[in-house]
């Protein structure tokens, strides 16, 4: 099991994230916004502008032992949903440090989790950019599949 990280752990590595959050801009140039969460001290977002999904917001939540990240992918199929979630979990295999899951309201999200003691900027820009050329890779195939009809209907 992970360390628990005491109060003086936890806001020195809050700071970090901060510190990081602030250069990000510079480091993606995709970036639109990051920072914390307005309502939440404990969550952080990168929103990013793509080609394939307009916008991809990756949060990044900080529990007691991890922090876990996620991102919307896209809403529940209303097609060919066997076939979308078959190609999902074949994917989970050969991604690293993510993995597809159904979250809220039934929705497609890529999510991980790293243990607080792994969280330093290099790790941070792998998860930032590993969801966003997962999100922008996938994005066009999945909803085609999952609201074929939507497509044909308007050819």
């Amino acid at each position: 099991m992970s360390n628990l990280f005491d109060e003086g752990q936890r806001s020195t590595l809050e700071r970090r994230i901060d510190e990081w959050l602030a250069t990000v801009h510079q480091s993606h140039p995709n970036t639109v916004s990051a920072g914390r969460s307005p309502n939440e001290s404990d969550r952080w977002l990168v929103r990013l502008r793509g080609e394939a999904k307009e916008f991809t917001t990756i949060w990044l939540r900080m529990g007691q032992r991890t922090l876990r990240y996620e991102t919307y992918v896209m809403p529940y199929p209303e097609e060919n949903v066997m076939e979308v979630f078959e190609s999902l979990l074949r994917r989970n295999e050969r991604l690293v440090g993510v993995h597809y899951a159904l979250g809220a309201e039934n929705a497609v999200f890529l999510t991980g989790e790293l243990v607080l003691g792994a969280v330093v900027e290099q790790e941070l820009d792998r998860i930032i950019g590993t969801l966003y050329a997962t999100v922008e890779a996938q994005f066009d195939e999945l909803v085609r599949r999952g609201f074929a009809s939507r497509f044909s209907a308007a050819q």
